[in-house]
């Protein structure tokens, strides 16, 4: 079944107006993630292109909280799902319960309809339910029962993941990998913030003051407003050599897809933005390059425990080999 999705009639953008709702939005951010301004950046950036987001690291360093934060500054609706072995495919995309009354079974939506998905410790899920994801991640809208539903716009996953040698983890396929345009690690906080941590600076008391930096219709803009940042060809030229050498002389088990290659192109543009530019430079891919491939590709024989720095350590050697046009 067709899926009736309206048409969006959100305004383009320039560059300077895409910048300042950017700036708004990592402004407010801010405020709940301390000292973590590479890690809003690559989120906002990943928000702003209309990707989803993989944020990994162990428990207890915030990823929940800027899952939360992000929903709150675009004022957007926020579900939370957490991922367990028994969880179901129905219990994320809804259920159709029969109507005693009307005689007739009627869907229930389940809280992937939102504009904000926390997927929170995704990989403790079963592949089964993992892959309940991947519809509406790619299209934007769900099957159950027979008919296709749109999911609302903007659309957002945002998947927390435990380290894989964290008991009662299962690896993500690459299929739902390749689906997460960026990736982020959290890391520990600096010793600044964790000091302020522990001398009282609550989490949930900086939430309640994050103000609403933009609408879900000034959202819609500035994902739209991407598709116009111009890329030259040269720069699609450095894009494609660089996606190349991933799939040269065995670096990688499998080299970067082209959907890897297209996410690239869109993070880049986004990040232009965010410098208040509506051109690309080969800095934009540069900042890129590692979260929005590194979660994609694995070392040869498989993803070992010191997987990720691997891929991370080859990417900037590939990136310190190919020429950088002028």
């Amino acid at each position: 079944m067709a899926v009736n999705r309206p048409v969006s009639v959100a305004p383009l953008l320039d560059a300077l107006s895409a910048h300042q709702l950017i700036a708004r939005i990592e402004r407010e951010i801010r405020q709940v993630i301390l000292g973590k301004d590479d890690v809003i950046r690559v989120a906002v950036t990943c928000l702003v292109a209309g990707g989803h987001l993989l944020v990994e690291d162990v428990p207890g360093v915030g990823k929940t909280t800027l899952a939360r934060t992000l929903a709150k500054a675009i004022a957007g609706s926020f579900r939370r799902i957490q991922f367990t072995s028994d969880l179901l495919p129905s219990d994320i995309l809804g259920v159709a319960v029969y109507d005693q009354t009307a005689q007739e079974f009627r869907f229930h939506p389940g809280p992937i309809f939102a504009n904000v998905l926390l997927a929170d410790e995704i990989n403790r899920a079963t592949p089964k339910t993992q892959s309940a994801l991947l519809e509406a991640m790619s299209d934007r809208q769900v099957t159950a029962d027979g008919a296709t539903r749109p999911l609302p716009e903007p659309f957002l996953v945002v998947a927390t993941q435990n380290p894989l040698e964290i008991v009662g983890t299962y690896p993500l396929p690459e299929s739902q990998l390749d689906r997460f345009l960026m990736r982020v690690v959290m890391g520990y906080p600096a010793p600044e913030a964790e000091l302020q941590l522990m001398a009282g600076h609550s989490n949930e008391d900086a939430l309640r003051q994050v103000s609403q930096a933009c609408s879900g219709t000034d959202l819609v803009s500035l994902q739209r407003t991407v598709a116009t940042v111009r890329v030259e060809d040269s720069l699609l030229g450095y894009v494609h050599s660089l996606i190349q050498r991933t799939r040269q002389g065995g670096v990688f088990s499998i080299g970067a897809s082209p959907r890897g290659a297209m996410s690239l192109v869109l993070a880049a543009r986004a990040r232009a933005l965010a410098e208040a530019r509506d051109y690309c430079v080969p800095d934009d891919v540069q900042r890129c390059f590692l979260p929005v491939l590194a979660h994609r590709l694995h070392p040869p024989g498989g993803m070992p425990e010191d997987g990720r720095a691997y891929s991370e350590d080859a990417l900037r050697r590939i990136l310190a080999s190919v020429p950088v046009p002028t």
